[in-house]
């Protein structure tokens, strides 16, 4: 057996080199940081690889949104899969607004009263989504008829993407580089029900299916696959379960804070997952257990020093 090594830190050490301290560590959460950064350095390295990102829960009000943009820009992400409430961040701040610094322990009447909407300790003004459901109907109203009836949410938020003038942007990049945004639970956020009240009145039709097909053929023509899971959910299990038709992803890498005793997708293992040919092996698959705020980034940090 191998001894745990003392992590070493030393005056202007880089991230790179911390996270290779960790990983020489291995064991608890310093061991899953190091080989969650092994296994994303083998994704982004290899070109065979076609890597799934997956997003749920406040990733970019949390910060990680010039994060995601600059890995789909350069082509480290070639699918992203996501809850439509981080897309739907993402045009507001494509917008010009911003999301603020606030905190837990806000009176929210008082929030409410000033029109701001909390996310933990992240503010946000209530006239951003006012001025997005206003944007998005004269956007959609741009798309013709015949193409938006119907219309898969991808292919709708490609044309959303393709009007935002942002370089940050999630949506902005992916469909200037050609990476699809796949958003199997769009009607459940703001954007979903702004599109649903433009559908009261004029001609538009969701077409989920269509992303069933688009997600399945990518998966059909991937050399290897690889998934990097940030929080769990339906975008968890959409790309996990899309992957089945190949027995699975090749490699894995979870960050999540939930856990698995009440039998719920987002806190459930990779290993788990390895029982329904989501994943292949448990030996190329990590779950880090931890908030994707403070894992990701030095786990993104660690793989871009090495390619």
């Amino acid at each position: 057996m191998k001894n745990v090594k003392q992590i070493r830190l030393e005056r202007g050490i880089t991230v790179a080199q911390l996270v290779k301290e960790m990983d020489a560590c291995g064991v608890l959460g310093a061991g899953k940081i190091g080989k969650a950064a092994r296994l994303v350095t083998e994704m982004f390295r290899d070109p065979d690889y076609t890597v799934f990102l997956t997003l749920a829960g406040a990733l970019v009000p949390g910060g990680l949104r010039t994060t995601i943009a600059r890995l789909i820009e350069k082509e480290h992400v070639n699918v992203v899969v996501t809850t439509g409430a981080n897309m739907v961040h993402d045009m507001v701040e494509a917008l010009g607004y911003k999301h603020k610094v606030g905190t837990f322990t806000a009176k929210d009447e008082d929030l409410r009263k000033k029109d701001i909407g909390r996310i933990g300790d992240i503010y946000i003004d209530h006239e951003a989504f006012r001025d997005l459901e206003k944007w998005l109907h004269r956007l959609v109203d741009k798309i013709p008829e015949q193409k938006r009836q119907p219309i898969s949410p991808s292919d709708l938020l490609l044309e959303i993407g393709k009007h935002l003038d942002d370089e940050d942007s999630i949506l902005a990049t992916a469909a200037r580089k050609n990476i699809p945004v796949i958003c199997p639970g769009l009607p459940d956020s703001i954007a979903g029900f702004q599109l649903w009240i433009y559908a009261q009145d004029k001609k538009l039709i969701l077409d989920p299916l269509g992303d069933v097909a688009k997600l399945v053929n990518i998966v059909y023509d991937a050399k290897k696959s690889g998934i990097i899971i940030l929080g769990g959910g339906l975008p968890k299990h959409f790309a996990l379960f899309a992957n089945t038709f190949r027995e699975g992803v090749d490699a894995a890498v979870q960050i999540t804070m939930d856990r698995p005793e009440p039998g719920g997708l987002s806190g459930a293992s990779l290993e788990e997952a390895v029982s329904w040919s989501k994943v292949k092996s448990e030996e190329n698959s990590v779950t880090v257990i931890c908030d994707a705020t403070i894992a990701f980034p030095l786990i993104v940090a660690a793989a871009l020093a090495e390619v």
